[in-house]
């Protein structure tokens, strides 16, 4: 999709829906065709979303801290689950691996769907899932909520930690936003954005981000471009800590 949108004409009517996936992309393929940064002009951010940490019922820990120094009694006998390699499922389990240091074997699923009855099983001991799924499971009582990946407590689940309150700087949360052809002209990303961002007030659309969890993010092309310039050194150092490589 994202070859097809660049390859397309810079004239405004071809955009590409633009987010985290690309910023991982950008390291986790080795041999792209393009380049995500060089290839696109930003034109609007419109929301972000975190993940959440959820383990088993049957681990021992309850809280963040609690888990990682049960990891780190228990080397290599932890599990996680991901949506598949290279998913932001995947990388915020990575990106807590090299900030804490645990030890943990990666079990990578055809999607959250099939790996959330393992975690619930105990099969695997946790999973950094998307927001609305995962907190729909642990007010079920399914499974046992430890932090969500924003840098903040998000506002849909106050109750909930950040991960960052135990882990300083820990913050991998999934963004969404408007990227268009290189060359498409300043006046048309400047229309597009000025559109998204008024959009992105609107009742409705804010309290249908609530829905799944996020929350508008209004910005300027230039904002946008730097978050995701951000996003991408970012996760090019988890992908090589991780040594992982979907090529």
């Amino acid at each position: 999709g994202t070859q097809a949108a660049i390859a397309s004409p810079p004239d405004g009517y071809t955009v590409l829906f633009s987010g985290s996936n690309n910023a991982i992309s950008a390291s986790l393929y080795k041999h792209l065709t393009f380049d995500f940064m060089r290839d696109t002009v930003p034109v609007a951010m419109f929301t972000e979303v975190p993940n959440l940490m959820v383990v088993a019922n049957a681990m021992p820990v309850k809280t963040v801290q609690e888990f990682i120094d049960y990891c780190k009694a228990n080397p290599g006998k932890i599990a996680f689950a991901s949506a598949g390699n290279g998913t932001t499922v995947h990388m915020s389990a990575e990106y807590f691996k090299a900030m804490t240091k645990c030890d943990m074997l990666h079990v990578p699923y055809r999607g959250s769907a099939l790996a959330m009855p393992d975690v619930i099983s105990n099969k695997v001991q946790l999973i950094f899932d998307n927001l609305p799924t995962a907190a729909a499971q642990a007010k079920g009582g399914s499974v046992r909520a430890l932090g969500v990946t924003s840098a903040k407590r998000w506002p849909s689940v106050p109750d909930i930690p950040a991960i960052a309150e135990t882990v300083p700087g820990f913050e991998a949360t999934v963004f969404y936003g408007m990227s268009a052809p290189k060359g498409t002209p300043p006046e048309i990303v400047a229309t597009l954005n000025k559109a998204i961002n008024e959009v992105l007030k609107d009742p409705k659309l804010v309290a249908r981000f609530a829905e799944i969890g996020g929350v508008p993010q209004p910005m300027t092309p230039e904002e946008y471009g730097k978050h995701i310039a951000a996003e991408t050194e970012k996760w090019r150092k988890v992908v090589e800590f991780a040594g992982v490589s979907v090529d």
